[in-house]
């Protein structure tokens, strides 16, 4: 089964017009961005203070067999952990939640790659809103890469070397051969 999260939506793009079709991904995209709280602190000006995740399903129908094939791309922009001392973050009580929510899910996320990485019967997708959204593309049905990135100063090697532990134990996981979904016209 899919996943559901409320507040979620789900918006269909025109695949027969082209022009259609982009403009609407670009308003989507637009509002998305919009929605995404961001903000400054000590270490960035444009610090992101949530996660944004953008799924996108796709359905491709053959004519001549009658097969439909479906998947999905999850891209998922992870708003980094953050040290409340470094980001000055905990001298404002909305900064301090945001960086407290944020290191929280990462911290789910961490556990269930964890449980993965250790073929573990439970894994604690439900754990976290994140980690429950991406249960589907986790949890063997789907194959992830995952993009770290790093600062360049000598004041954040402690957070890169962090962040490249993260992404060596998320490089432990297996997450097996993806599922095809493909279905079949029902003969008469």
């Amino acid at each position: 089964g899919k996943s559901f999260v409320d507040g979620l939506t789900k918006e269909v793009i025109n695949t027969e017009d082209a022009t259609t079709g982009l403009s609407q991904l670009d308003n989507l995209m637009s509002v998305a961005a919009r929605a995404r709280s961001v903000a400054s602190t000590n270490m960035n000006a444009q610090s992101s203070r949530s996660h944004s995740v953008f799924m996108l399903h796709l359905h491709g129908y053959n004519d001549d067999s009658g097969t439909t094939v479906s998947g999905a791309l999850n891209l998922c922009d992870l708003a980094g952990s953050e040290r409340l001392d470094r980001s000055g973050a905990g001298s404002d009580i909305r900064r301090l939640k945001e960086t407290q929510a944020i290191n929280k899910s990462l911290s789910c996320l961490g556990d269930v790659f964890n449980s993965l990485a250790n073929g573990s019967p439970h894994v604690p997708y439900r754990n976290s809103k994140l980690t429950y959204l991406l249960q589907d593309c986790l949890s063997g049905d789907g194959k992830a890469l995952m993009f770290v990135n790093l600062s360049p100063t000598i004041e954040s090697s402690g957070e890169s070397l962090c962040s490249l532990r993260f992404a060596q134990r998320v490089n432990q996981v297996e997450l097996g051969k993806a599922t095809k979904h493909v279905h079949y016209k029902s003969k008469k």
